[in-house]
């Protein structure tokens, strides 16, 4: 029997990037699931991202410490205060203060250098660009780019021997596509957190743009949120 291909998996423990770990295991890959302590206030996301790479069956899940909050500038790593009850129109108009300086680049290159020494090609964001909250390296064509600079960055790009895949299957789908196919491809929701702002309990705040697309979500899907909300 043919062994299956590894795929580094970015994995937060929020809605997204739990979905899109489920459909690389659906797709057969072998899953590593990578997350990052990175100075982030809401650090009780690791926690859910430990839980969702035990329930999924991750072959390994890397959590791995990198000090973005050195550098502040954002309200999720620095001393900001998150936005609370912002409209949609004002959660879709602009670059947010919770956009945190080169996150993505960063994350991925890191997740390229684990496929590397994987022997892996191939990646998983969890990224869409619909719900979302206006996020520069969300969108498709940073992805993009970043797959050309993969491959002309990497010893398997230069030898021939793989072309570096960045997947990102949930780009073109709403919040609320994502947690129909979350559901129907036995993800445990409950075990997810997507708040930027959670109280010493973890419990999420309900108010930040976070917690606002996921309750739009949840509300478009006709399906109740099982988690529990700070009042």
């Amino acid at each position: 029997m043919d062994q299956a291909p590894k795929a580094v998996c970015l994995l937060s423990g929020g809605l997204d990037s739990s979905t899109c770990l489920a459909v690389a295991c659906t797709d057969r890959f072998e899953t590593y699931a990578l997350s990052f302590d990175y100075g982030q206030r809401h650090r009780v996301e690791l926690d859910a991202a430990r839980r969702v790479a035990a329930s999924l069956g991750a072959r390994e899940h890397l959590i791995v410490p990198v000090g973005l909050g050195l550098f502040g500038g954002s309200a999720l790593t620095g001393d900001i205060a998150v936005p609370k009850a912002r409209t949609a129109a004002e959660i879709s108009g602009g670059i947010p203060i919770t956009y945190v300086p080169a996150r993505n680049t960063i994350f991925l290159s890191l997740a390229l250098a684990w496929a590397e020494v994987l022997g892996s090609t191939d990646i998983f964001i969890g990224v869409n660009a619909i719900d979302y909250s206006g996020y520069p390296d969300c969108r498709p064509e940073f992805l993009e780019a970043f797959e050309r600079v993969a491959n002309l960055g990497t010893k398997a790009g230069v030898e021939g021997s793989g072309k570096i895949r960045i997947h990102a299957p949930l780009k073109d789908l709403s919040k609320a596509e994502i947690i129909r196919l979350a559901i129907s491809l036995g993800v445990d929701l409950s075990l997810t957190h997507s708040c930027y702002d959670p109280d010493r309990d973890g419990r999420p705040c309900g108010a930040c743009d976070s917690c606002l697309l996921r309750h739009k979500g949840f509300a478009e899907a006709k399906i109740a949120d099982p988690l529990e909300y700070h009042k």
